[in-house]
């Protein structure tokens, strides 16, 4: 029977044992300071060096940073150091939870603000690496194309269009060689450049 001067049940003593003995404490995993690493660690891990990380967590820092701290909320150092290190090997979001004891949609959730944030600043760091104004290298682009608005260059696996440049299957000595070595040419510096942003960065 309740005790009427109290609101809630009188629960015994052995029941108050029982619960204690089978409570499940919360855990709360440590979760260290992405830079407080060597150098060399750093640069293995982010692709960048400790200057560059703090560079871009700075840039981004209004962007995806927490308005709380609840629920032991990622810092933006944190956050940053996620999404680059996905991009930098391109492994699975398990593999990187795993690495900094957070569950894959942490993980998810991390990657995808910074992938949003650096978006916005595309038009600030994606440009024409030259001193005049787009719009003059734009021209000078038409100029050395034609009536067209660009050439794209390929290997023998497309087919050859008014736009679409590709090497003689069997050239002749003379012009058709020497066109075959320019246009060799001209691709390996971009294969070459693709395959250095693959390198370092693995997710693309």
């Amino acid at each position: 029977m309740s005790c009427p001067f109290l609101r809630e049940q009188p629960v015994a003593e052995g029941a108050r044992i029982i619960r204690r003995a089978f409570q499940i404490n919360r855990v709360l995993r440590d979760r260290q300071d992405p830079l407080a690493q060597r150098e060399s660690v750093i640069v293995e891990r982010y692709r960048f060096s400790r200057e560059g990380v703090i560079y871009i967590i700075n840039l981004l820092e209004p962007y995806i940073k927490c308005s709380t701290r609840r629920s032991r909320a990622l810092t933006t150092a944190q956050t940053v150091c996620i999404a680059l290190r996905f991009f930098a090997s391109g492994t699975f979001l398990y593999t990187i939870g795993d690495a900094e004891n957070l569950v894959k949609s942490a993980v998810c959730r991390a990657i995808r603000k910074v992938y949003l944030a650096l978006k916005q600043f595309l038009g600030v760091f994606v440009v024409f690496p030259s001193h005049l104004r787009p719009q003059v290298v734009k021209q000078n682009f038409f100029a050395i194309a034609g009536d067209f608005d660009g050439i794209l260059l390929g290997d023998r696996g497309y087919a050859c269009r008014q736009y679409f440049m590709t090497p003689f299957p069997d050239p002749n000595p003379g012009p058709q060689t020497r066109y075959n070595a320019a246009l060799a040419r001209t691709r390996a510096r971009i294969e070459m450049t693709f395959g250095q942003l693959k390198e370092r960065f693995q997710c693309l």
